[in-house]
């Protein structure tokens, strides 16, 4: 049974076909996201993303999992595009079930992302229990790369950075305040902007500045999220490009509230393929 696994966040999409457990072709495209997408971007987006022939392979059943599909109307979105383009069913799930899937398998956890937004939940080893509204990235996502971005950017816009250092983000990205300005306020998907601008930090990580700047946005993600959940119950895991490029700054914070994590990785990707290659999942 040859099943087409996709994982799609703010940056790009991953495809991967899978039958009988083993990896058959992989591809990626751009990202894919309902809730600034309508159905004719996403179809387009897909058949342009994806060479020819992989719509002409016998695919079971596609499992989507991506951003933005956390309400049946923007999942019934990415179904609609994909059954068009597929011809074949389709199951839609959040990042948030991506996550606990790829982690936890069929075990109960507590599924963290800390990628270009921040989510939680309680898993129980088949559904989400529980979970902490994220309010997006101008009202929540705390710990993530936008959040991380944005404090950057307002203490730099507000000479509170260290001078040195945003010189060096205007010199290194050929930009200005009044370009940043112009970037967070009137172009298209800020967040995803501000999260870019987060992995500016990542070779300054040795300056208190910055250290302390990632350590408090991820002490807010634990207050503020992780606290609402039984986290000292169940074992808790982290995904996300940020978990993983800060990994070391977000052990300090685990340790801080007594939490050893069962695992760190930059993608859900390969742990959907276990999960999927052994069928725990329902149609």
């Amino acid at each position: 049974m040859m099943k087409l696994i996709a994982e799609s966040g703010s940056s790009h999409t991953s495809w991967v076909l899978i039958e009988n457990g083993k990896i058959i072709e992989q591809q990626r495209s751009d990202g894919l996201n309902p809730y600034f997408q309508n159905r004719r971007e996403i179809s387009r987006s897909i058949r342009l993303g994806l060479p020819e022939e992989f719509f002409h392979k016998k695919i079971q059943h596609i499992y989507f999992y991506g951003a933005g599909c956390d309400t049946e109307t923007r999942k019934n979105t990415v179904k609609a595009s994909l059954i068009s383009q597929f011809r074949t069913p389709v199951t839609v799930e959040s990042n948030l079930v991506a996550a606990a899937r790829g982690l936890c398998q069929d075990k109960p956890g507590i599924a963290c992302i800390l990628d270009t937004g921040s989510n939680s939940c309680l898993y129980d080893g088949k559904q989400i229990v529980s979970s902490v509204k994220t309010c997006g990235f101008i009202l929540g996502d705390e710990g993530s790369g936008s959040a991380i971005g944005k404090s950057f950017l307002s203490d730099v816009l507000k000479n509170l950075a260290p001078e040195e250092l945003a010189h060096t983000f205007y010199k290194q990205n050929y930009t200005n305040a009044d370009e940043v300005m112009n970037a967070v306020y009137n172009e298209p998907r800020p967040n995803y902007y501000l999260a870019k601008t987060a992995f500016f930090l990542t070779p300054h990580t040795g300056n208190p500045y910055v250290h302390d700047l990632i350590v408090n946005n991820f002490r807010s993600f634990f207050k503020r999220n992780i606290a609402q959940l039984p986290y000292k119950d169940y074992p808790i895991s982290f995904i996300g490009n940020v978990a993983h490029t800060y990994s070391d700054l977000l052990l300090e914070v685990c340790d801080e509230f007594s939490i050893t994590p069962a695992a760190i990785v930059e993608s859900s990707l390969e742990g959907l393929i276990t999960y999927h290659g052994n069928n725990f999942q329902t149609p």
